[in-house]
């Protein structure tokens, strides 16, 4: 069984306290392992596009960026739009809406085409995050809330699993475009339950009166009256003012970029450095995201057990586990190096490195939440995540240019180099802009604004 915060304490059991925001996390968790399977088809279809379409490193870069683009400015708005509508119904639309985008991508016909599809597959996942970042928020207390992103984070990982294992099965058995719809598909399953189990706390039928109590126990963060879902009540524009703001924007756009690289180029990567291809991808694509997974979940983990057992305050502890976690990527510098002895040393320095990534990234949006009440977290999670699709599209311009020049002059490897050498540095610059300069002791802003 999953360790949760009520069965690692005994002095507040689940009779007590009740575990139904347990199931609300659960369901975050479900949505954005769909999330990722969505995303993750092309990448896994790459080779069978570019030989269908006749693309170049150019032309799936120019895909991945519409993508990136798109989920960027989605982000942007679908933030400030989920306060304003409410997480229900909003995570409920950009789920319907990103579905039907992954099950388009079946009738493209090109290059171009699948740009304009993976456009709106990006504008309308970009709803996940705030969404589940705003759920956390309203479910769990600050204590609890990076071990909660932690768990439905690793919904990233267990769709990046899924997918190498589902999508060659399905494309070999039957086809590419089936691949989409059938993946695309799963979602429609999730608003079934996510209609019959969820709604905010103060209408929640099925939640407790102690656990009620202990979800809205941060003095600072008083519970909306019954029946009702707090609303921002500060300005979009406003929110650029804040130190804190920046601190995540600058957070997202050093450090987003390197998760898509991994997430995008990691088959073509294993396909140019050591030739897998097909299903012989599925196996090391399984184990660095298994790996990841697991992080993910530790990674919030250890700050919550900080202020538990080891009794730190909360920006203590969050800010030494998010340093930690910003020192592993430094080993992807070598994994070249490594998997020169052999390759599944540098498949165990690149899980370590999107392990590390995973960690950082639960404590990373869980600042957020730290520093900013609860009826504007989303909209602070959308203008940080429309930072990092920008970084993302950088890193993946980037690395077209560089990946069809080395590729030209025999040398690829010298590309893949180059880009490991940002992915291994990105987070300790990351927390040094943040956390030494921006936000050193991420006071939180005031409710009054």
């Amino acid at each position: 069984m999953l360790a949760t915060p009520d069965n690692l304490n005994t002095a507040s059991p689940t009779t007590k306290i009740g575990r139904y925001r347990w199931t609300i996390c659960a369901l975050v968790f479900y949505a954005t392992t769909i999330n990722y399977l969505d995303r993750q088809v092309i990448s896994l279809l790459k080779p069978t596009l570019e030989k269908e379409f006749h693309w170049t490193e150019t032309d799936y870069s120019d895909i991945v960026v519409a993508f990136q683009f798109a989920y960027a400015i989605g982000m942007l708005f679908a933030g400030r739009i989920i306060d304003k509508i409410g997480t229900k119904l909003g995570y409920a639309i950009t789920l319907t809406l990103w579905s039907i985008a992954s099950v388009l991508h079946a009738f493209a016909t090109g290059a171009l085409s699948f740009a304009i599809y993976r456009g709106f597959l990006g504008v309308t996942e970009a709803g996940n995050f705030p969404a589940a970042f705003k759920t956390t928020a309203e479910w769990f207390p600050r204590k609890e809330r990076a071990y909660a992103a932690g768990i439905f984070n690793s919904g990233t990982n267990v769709g990046a699993i899924l997918a190498p294992i589902l999508v060659p099965f399905i494309a070999i058995n039957y086809n590419w475009r089936i691949a989409f719809i059938a993946i695309g598909a799963i979602g429609f399953i999730w608003l079934i339950f996510w209609f019959i189990f969820y709604d905010v706390p103060a209408k929640q039928k099925r939640l407790s009166q102690a656990e009620f109590d202990y979800i809205h126990s941060d003095a600072e963060e008083p519970p909306a009256k019954e029946g009702t879902e707090e609303k921002p009540q500060i300005s979009w524009g406003s929110l650029l003012r804040y130190k804190q703001t920046w601190a995540f924007i600058m957070g997202k756009f050093l450090t987003d970029g390197i998760w898509w690289f991994l997430l995008f180029w990691l088959p073509a990567f294993l396909d140019a450095q050591y030739h897998l291809t097909g299903m012989q991808v599925s196996l090391p694509i399984a184990f660095v995201y298994t790996l990841a997974g697991v992080a993910s979940v530790f990674g919030g983990w250890l700050p919550m057990w900080l202020v538990k057992k080891k009794h730190w305050n909360v920006v203590r502890a969050r800010k030494t586990s998010m340093f930690i976690y910003a020192l592993f990527p430094l080993l992807i510098i070598f994994s070249q190096a490594a998997g020169s002895y052999h390759m599944w040393y540098a498949i165990i320095i690149i899980g370590i490195a999107a392990s590390a990534h995973q960690a950082w990234s639960a404590n990373l949006f869980t600042t957020v939440s730290d520093m900013f009440p609860k009826n504007s977290v989303a909209s602070v999670t959308g203008i940080g995540g429309m930072a990092g699709g920008l970084g993302g599209m950088l890193i993946s311009t980037l690395a077209g240019l560089l990946f069809d020049y080395y590729k030209g002059l025999g040398s690829i490897e010298t590309g893949y180099y180059m880009l490991f050498l940002y992915c291994g540095a990105g987070y300790l610059l990351a927390w040094l802009i943040m956390f030494k300069i921006l936000v050193p002791h991420m006071k939180p802003i005031s409710n009054k604004y």
